[in-house]
């Protein structure tokens, strides 16, 4: 049973080029950094009939994704170099179908990721919640929830804040779980550096703390337009490096950014046995 592994900013995905159809139990003990491979997540490929290929996302928990931006450009990279170096390439999530644009000389991929979505029942959330005061630590931040096709929650700082001075994890993890969030929640902390320049720091759902996340980014960026803050096109900087972000006058996200391939792993036939139901 073999897969393949690239990681975009550290963001490191496997697709699963097994015959078996994967389970919770199986990418639980894959994705484990320790016994297993070790991943943010797994691309299982599946069929469909509007786009050229379909595609299921993986949390590394067991939990299955709507969508992930560092994901897709992964697996279009992926997909790409298995059609002989195709350029554009189109990807049904379940719930939407991504045109993917790839660029194999210049080393990146840009994904259409769609329009964000403010509306409670389109995020999901039970609530509308727009500029929201939260208490944390004897003191309170500010919440705004948005939806990129999976939902987002996000705080903005003032721009001489260090992130990492704050207990962010910890906030993190409790508003992934917030009861208001049927589906739990992305959440990403972030200060607007400059209207073309915003710094996030990031606790994906079902993964926790990551160095990088496509969609993050694009919910970021979508609430800080929507507030008048930044510029059409706008560097997101995190831990694990850059990604630029572009908002047409109609609203449609594009995301664009390297892809680094690591190699293929090739599963032993016992360690995989034993973990197949």
């Amino acid at each position: 049973m073999k897969l393949w592994k690239a990681h975009g900013l550290g963001n490191d995905y496997l697709v699963w080029e097994g015959g078996e159809p994967l389970n919770s139990n199986m990418v639980q003990a894959i994705c484990h950094r320790h016994t297993g491979v070790g991943a943010d997540g797994i691309l299982e490929p599946t069929n469909s009939q509007r786009a050229d290929l379909g595609l299921r996302i993986w949390n590394p928990d067991g939990s299955v994704a709507e969508k992930s931006g560092n994901g897709l450009r992964i697996f279009a990279w992926w997909y790409s170099q298995r059609q002989q170096g195709a350029s554009e390439i189109t990807v049904d999530t379940g719930t939407d179908v991504v045109r993917c644009l790839v660029n194999a000389s210049e080393n990146w991929v840009k994904v259409e990721m769609g329009y964000a979505r403010f509306a409670p029942e389109d995020i999901p959330c039970t609530e509308r919640i727009w500029n929201e005061s939260y208490p944390v630590d004897g003191g309170e931040i500010f919440l705004f929830s948005v939806g990129m096709g999976n939902p987002h929650c996000v705080s903005f700082f003032e721009d001489f804040i260090d992130l990492d001075a704050l207990n962010w994890r910890e906030w993190g993890a409790a508003l992934e779980k917030d009861e208001r969030f049927p589906n739990r929640s992305n959440v990403q902390f972030a200060r607007v550096i400059s209207p073309s320049r915003i710094e996030i720091r990031i606790w994906e759902r079902g993964a926790g703390e990551t160095s990088a996340s496509g969609s993050s980014s694009c919910a970021v960026a979508a609430v800080a337009r929507k507030m008048g803050w930044i510029e059409p096109v706008v560097t997101m900087s995190m831990p694990g490096g850059e990604l630029q972000i572009s908002i047409s006058s109609d609203g449609m996200i594009e995301l664009q950014g390297p892809v680094e391939e690591i190699g293929c792993i090739e599963l032993a036939d016992g360690w995989f046995s034993a973990r197949i139901c």
